[in-house]
């Protein structure tokens, strides 16, 4: 199996600043994408301080243990690398008045051989385009997402509300932050797309799945994604990471994916 890596972020329409970030290792399989919050230039601020944590400290470790590390290790090091990354942008924002009450969503994916682990914090979004259907395999921490959980709105009605941008858990807002983390069979042929809610809100996940079939390369598909947030308004930054993964299927009966199917 071999993956491909792209990138790209966008100011949008409406914003001065980008408070967007991502960052890669391609050669640990590492992507990692953050939409920061807060006053002025703090989630900027924070977006950037957790995506080069990230990069720099989960990256080395992959680098240095990930041959012979288990799904369990794996788990507890991206857990231990986004606490700490955490902790320091908790104490930036309560040491500088400056960064006060700034925070960040995360989308975190670790490609190996036997699949994709991946965690996610906030409303930025990590989606699979497998045989031609979209499919989003992370769920929202939002006031939004909860509401529709609880059958207070309907979809329909959730596209209108004004409570779209409320997230419920975030990096950095307090001493501690939980990481959802979900593992995924990988298979040749799947693109997955992680995005800020830059993109999300502003395209429906069909509009995302033809531009992802129509263009068959990853800047192309890239700089469509983000022309038509920009054409439906731009409201927000936007960012996305996009991974190709190609290679041949397993032969049938070998068991490659110790976790079970998803």
């Amino acid at each position: 199996m071999s993956l491909e890596f792209f990138s790209a972020t966008d100011v949008g329409r409406a914003r001065n600043n980008n408070e967007d970030s991502v960052a890669l290792d391609e050669n640990v399989g590492l992507a990692v994408l953050a939409d920061g919050m807060g006053g002025y230039n703090a989630g900027e601020v924070a977006s950037q301080m957790l995506t080069s944590f990230i990069r720099a400290e989960l990256g080395r470790w992959l680098k240095e243990s990930s041959a012979e590390a288990t799904h369990v290790d794996l788990r507890r090091a991206m857990d231990i690398c986004v606490d700490n990354a955490n902790r320091a942008i908790f104490n930036a924002a309560n040491t500088n008045p400056r960064y006060a009450g700034m925070g960040t969503t995360l989308v975190l994916g670790v490609f190996r051989e036997d699949g994709l682990l991946l965690g996610h914090v906030g409303d930025s979004r990590g989606y699979r385009l497998r045989g031609g259907q979209l499919t989003q395999i992370t769920r929202d921490h939002s006031l939004l997402q909860e509401q529709l959980d609880a059958g207070l709105l309907t979809p329909e009605e959730a596209a209108y509300s004004s409570n779209k941008n409320l997230v419920t858990r975030a990096v950095g807002v307090e001493d501690t932050v939980m990481l959802e983390l979900h593992q995924h069979e990988v298979q040749p042929g799947d693109v997955y797309l992680f995005c800020s809610d830059g993109l999300s809100d502003m395209l429906e996940d069909e509009a995302m799945r033809q531009l992802l079939l129509a263009h068959p390369t990853l800047p192309e598909a890239a700089q469509a994604l983000i022309d038509a947030a920009n054409d439906m308004g731009g409201r927000d930054n936007i960012a996305l990471v996009l991974v190709r993964v190609e290679g041949r299927l397993k032969p049938e009966g070998r068991t490659w994916w110790p976790f079970g199917r998803r």
